[in-house]
């Protein structure tokens, strides 16, 4: 269930070779990194049950619909078998629907084309709770499979109440990550709980009891 993830901007090829090695031995779900290594991860991931994910729009969704969707695209063309996107938070902030939905549903195609899936990033420390369920029900509206809270550079990460909220407005066919200060074994389970069936983090390690992690981002 859990992203094993290296997002920092000075994370080196060595740091995310290490992450897929991690992520190999430990039965992760994922490897979640910056697009630049999506070829990386494919190869170190290939023949394991750990996915290639990288990030889009990442970390503040401010990126035109179109660059967001061809930076998915490249990024499936290079390996990536899941993408999280940053939505495009001033449009969740002003409640515009269709703005929303254009934006999550043009990086779900080019996901979706290259056989990958898509989680949508809504930086729920940013939003009211109105303003998270239209975010989320925009986003199962433009066909992603996930809703995921934080990118782990806003002022919050998860928080059980948020997971709750997401997993209602959803439904039990849509996935929820948790991800933005999910540090500790207990931290993970509360989130799990709540209707987490993903979680984003740099301390995976430890939070299954095997010893510290690495350094990250979130």
């Amino acid at each position: 269930m859990i992203d094993h993830t290296i997002l920092a901007p000075n994370a080196s090829e060595a740091d995310v070779r290490r992450l897929c090695a991690e992520a190999r031995e430990y039965g992760f779900a994922s490897v979640c990194a910056n697009p630049v290594w999506a070829p990386v991860l494919a190869e170190e991931l290939s023949g394991s049950s750990a996915l290639a994910c990288v990030v889009v729009g990442f970390p503040f969704g401010a990126s035109a619909t179109e660059v967001k969707a061809f930076e998915a695209k490249t990024a499936v063309a290079a390996g990536a078998q899941e993408v999280d996107m940053v939505i495009n938070i001033a449009a969740a902030i002003a409640e515009d629907r269709e703005a929303l939905v254009r934006d999550i549903r043009a990086v779900a195609e080019a996901c979706h084309e290259g056989g990958a899936s898509l989680k949508v990033i809504i930086e729920t420390s940013e939003l009211t709770d109105e303003q998270k369920v239209l975010a989320c029900e925009a986003a199962v509206e433009a066909g992603a499979d996930f809703v995921k809270t934080s990118t782990g550079y806003s002022s919050s990460g998860a928080t059980a109440a948020d997971i709750a909220l997401m997993r209602k407005t959803v439904g039990p066919n849509v996935g929820v990550k948790a991800s933005g200060g999910v540090r500790t074994r207990e931290q993970a389970l509360e989130m799990i709980a709540a209707g987490a069936n993903r979680i984003g983090a740099s301390k995976g390690i430890a939070i299954i009891g095997a010893g510290e992690a690495g350094e990250g981002s979130y």
